[in-house]
């Protein structure tokens, strides 16, 4: 019952608490009502619902100025506190000292060089903000924004597949090893990523295209053990023209291969996104525009 009595309690108005604290400093309602950019009627309203409200008379008209009554000095003690408090939270919750976390996924290709640069430069921006940084595969990616897990992704998918802030074109190549190259056997090794992972089934339906055999030769789920896989002579594979080294050789249509155009980069959030996560997407699709 206690417990339900407390809750149940009144709650001070800090409107009105700020009004009693300017009229005890000013000595004068008309006063206070200036600095309050108020009305005089409107400022002893509030003084008097708080009277009301405690039960006490708080202020006293003396021949020269109005004095805080005793029970008026105790409520005025803990009205400086509220509005100190007030104020304290307020700066807290629109200041530099908010601590805010962004969770970004981006495929492992992403991670290093140029978007390491980007994220530093945002920090720097906003050093009240943490990165929260996943690198992955994008279906994992992707499950993991689907999830809750993550505020903001940049992945590669089939074009159109999901709604997208900013979309552009993936430019894939195929890749053999430059001094150790295996296209030409039969039948064709192939380098991929897991099942479901990007670029597999089209790899496997463009050779059988072809009308050539093939063999999965080896499967990564990392971007640079699919590199160092193609370029030591381990299979052909399909990947983004960034991740082509000097140690690839490309394969063209000379090579009977198709283009393979069905893919797009895309950056996804949700439209309730936090300021700073929509902000970091920007910045990423400003940087991405430059490179596509």
């Amino acid at each position: 019952m206690a417990g339900s009595d407390k809750l149940n309690r009144p709650l001070f108005d800090l409107d009105s608490l700020r009004a009693l604290v300017m009229v005890a400093d000013c000595g004068s309602f008309t006063t206070a009502a200036a600095r309050l950019h108020s009305t005089q009627s409107t400022v002893s309203q509030k003084v008097r619902r708080l009277e009301e409200m405690v039960g006490h008379r708080l202020l006293e008209r003396g021949n020269r100025d109005v004095l805080p009554t005793d029970a008026g000095q105790t409520l005025l003690g803990y009205a400086r506190h509220m509005l100190a408090f007030n104020d304290e939270m307020f700066e807290a919750m629109s200041g530099a000292t908010v601590a805010v976390t962004v969770r970004l996924g981006v495929p492992e290709d992403f991670v290093a060089g140029r978007t390491t640069h980007l994220l530093s430069a945002f920090n720097r921006k906003h050093p009240q903000v943490k990165l929260e940084v996943t690198s992955g595969l994008c279906r994992d990616l992707s499950s993991g924004y689907d999830n809750g897990e993550l505020d903001l992704i940049l992945v590669k998918q089939r074009r159109n597949s999901r709604e997208a802030v900013a979309s552009w074109p993936e430019k894939l190549q195929w890749i053999d090893s430059a001094s150790n190259p295996t296209f030409e056997l039969d039948p064709i090794p192939l380098v991929t990523f897991p099942p479901r992972g990007l670029y597999r089934d089209d790899m496997i339906n463009a050779i059988e295209r072809m009308g050539r055999r093939w063999r999965i030769s080896f499967t990564s789920s990392s971007l640079s053990g699919i590199q160092a896989a193609v370029a030591d002579g381990m299979g052909v594979s399909l990947l983004p023209q960034r991740a082509v080294t000097a140690d690839h050789r490309v394969l063209t249509k000379n090579n009977g291969l198709p283009t393979i155009d069905a893919m797009e980069v895309v950056i996804i959030h949700r439209p309730s996104a936090d300021v700073m996560v929509k902000e970091l997407a920007g910045v990423l699709a400003q940087s991405l525009a430059c490179q596509y």
